[in-house]
């Protein structure tokens, strides 16, 4: 392995976990590390799907002279949600990654079918390493199942629960209906006061 290759293969490790991590896994994770490729340090913060910078030369329209420039991925940090660790995972993301994303179906899914070798990114590396690890804890886990009986327990616990819920929304409602009707008597009560005291005023006043 180069010197870049063992170093990303130690960071992997050290993040992901190597002790509780199935030995298939990590010598999987070795043999499709990219032993001389070189990728920009800014795509290693984050998800690029194999976008990195070009450079090219920016020709004149009159003279056709010649400039040197460069064009930068299109990287945006965006809030994706992992099904696998049940919350959001902040990362930064190109708009091409994104778009293979949602082609895959989500996060983890993307993180899965992509194999090691077109996983260009460490940050990619480590997210995927983790998420086989979930994984297989998942396969390994006891999986219990409800009988039929359990099951149609549950369903009417559920129902009940629901009926509850509306018969307060229901009683919630006549008490706020209540209140309002009380709030609009005594409003017309004084309505109806202010202008018995208008008229009288008026009487008054012509006498």
């Amino acid at each position: 392995m180069s010197f870049r290759a063992r170093e990303m293969y130690n960071k992997i490790a050290k993040k992901a976990g190597a002790d509780s991590m199935p030995s298939q896994v990590m010598e999987s994770v070795k043999k499709m590390i990219p032993n001389t490729k070189i990728v920009m340090n800014r795509a290693k913060r984050g998800i690029f799907a194999g976008r990195h910078i070009q450079f090219g030369n920016k020709i004149a329209l009159q003279g056709l002279n010649k400039s040197r420039r460069s064009w930068k991925p299109n990287v945006q940090e965006k809030r994706l949600f992992s099904y696998i660790h049940d919350k959001h995972i902040c990362i930064k993301v190109t708009t091409h990654a994104l778009r293979w994303i949602d082609k895959a179906g989500g996060i983890d899914e993307y993180l899965l079918k992509t194999p090691y070798e077109k996983m260009d990114t460490e940050m990619g590396l480590v997210w995927k390493a983790k998420v086989e690890k979930m994984y297989a804890e998942l396969g390994n886990m006891e999986v219990g199942f409800f009988t039929p009986e359990e099951e149609d327990k549950i369903a009417k616990g559920f129902e009940e629960l629901k009926l509850e819920k509306e018969e307060a929304r229901k009683e919630a409602r006549r008490v706020q209906s209540k209140i309002l009707m009380k709030e609009l008597g005594t409003r017309s009560d004084q309505a109806e006061q202010s202008e018995e005291e208008s008229t009288d005023d008026f009487k008054k006043a012509e006498q």
